[in-house]
């Protein structure tokens, strides 16, 4: 057998990420089931209105945000099948996606809506340049895509005209009413609102130069900081958007590009602006650490209590551990919203 030339193995590299991408571009998914409204959900149309703008408009719509990209689709399709099914007001949630200005935001779309025809949606297109140059290595590269932080520009990016809004990843699915978490007080002065895990050393999220310097681990004085996941937020992007936050959280980022305070991507500057000054929303809401941590990706089991919400958070996805044939058993609770359509489906 001849040997083989120097540049064959560099091509067959090349080969395969190409047929993993066409692989992931070519997905198809099925049609969800269309979900109505319950009797006695508030009408939010009147005769003579334009019906997408009262949706999205609309103080009593519920107003769901995600971002969106080829990469994690199939979560985001899973999650919003399971919004739509546990909800009594389908009808009413405006959902808000978020992709990146580089993504083919028209595959997207036609993705999103031929899975579901009566959706009430709308995409947004995110300028990775806004953040990409604050953005600081971290412990996993999938922590450092820019589309991560866009979650702190949402009271830039949607309507002025939507005052709250409930994030929510693309690794999750609701077991309960959305209406629940979205109807959550935040008092008279509280901007986000978000399950506190008090008992998590919340040292562990900055780095010694970060505690051993004086003025910067005063940033929690008085205040009774707590780890809260940002994956799970209800938001008042009005108060947000008074107070300016998003320029508060950049004002971290660009400290940690000078010296190193943390190492987790999005997640400790939302706690420094915010951590102590939170609405605490019951942990069911975000039962999360389901994908392990963020190096290995190990199996874990639920936290002792009801749950609401199942949140894949860490390193391991439910459907690339599904199609791995080596699922953890509660990647068993996500599989009946996958809508992914099998190649063995689509030749029947």
């Amino acid at each position: 057998m001849p040997p083989k030339s120097p540049l064959f193995f560099p091509f067959l590299l090349l080969l395969l990420t190409l047929l993993t991408i066409a692989t992931n571009a070519t997905q198809h998914f099925k049609e969800a089931p269309q979900f109505y409204n319950s009797p006695d959900c508030p009408s939010l149309f009147c005769d003579d209105e334009d019906t997408e703008t009262t949706v999205f408009c609309s103080d009593q719509a519920i107003h769901v945000a995600m971002t969106l990209d080829s990469t994690y689709i199939r979560g985001s399709m899973a999650a919003v099948l399971s919004v739509l099914q546990h909800s009594s007001c389908p009808q009413n949630i405006a959902f808000h996606f978020v992709a990146s200005a580089s993504a083919n935001t028209s595959l997207l779309r036609a993705t999103i809506s031929s899975s579901f025809p009566y959706l009430n949606f709308r995409v947004y297109s995110f300028d990775d340049s806004a953040v990409s140059g604050l953005i600081s290595t971290s412990i996993r590269s999938a922590l450092d895509c820019p589309l991560n932080y866009a979650r702190s520009y949402l009271a830039n990016i949607l309507p002025l005209c939507v005052r709250r809004v409930v994030y929510l990843d693309s690794d999750l699915v609701l077991v309960d009413d959305i209406a629940k978490l979205a109807a959550t007080d935040l008092g008279k002065n509280s901007v986000l609102a978000a399950p506190e895990y008090c008992n998590a050393n919340f040292t562990l999220y900055f780095t010694p130069s970060f505690w051993s310097n004086p003025s910067l681990s005063l940033t929690f004085a008085n205040r009774k900081a707590c780890y809260f996941n940002t994956g799970v937020m209800v938001i008042d992007l009005d108060r947000w958007r008074g107070g300016d936050y998003t320029t508060k959280i950049e004002e971290w980022m660009e400290l940690q590009k000078r010296m190193r305070i943390y190492e987790l991507g999005s997640l400790p500057p939302f706690l420094l602006v915010f951590a102590g000054n939170i609405v605490p929303v019951d942990h069911r809401w975000n039962q999360h650490g389901l994908g392990g941590d963020n190096f290995r990706g190990l199996c874990r089991d639920l936290h002792p209590g009801p749950v609401s919400l199942l949140h894949w958070s860490g390193k391991g996805k439910p459907w690339a551990r599904l199609d791995a044939n080596r699922p953890c058993p509660l990647d068993a609770l996500w599989a009946p919203y996958d809508l992914l359509q099998t190649p063995f489906a689509l030749d029947s």
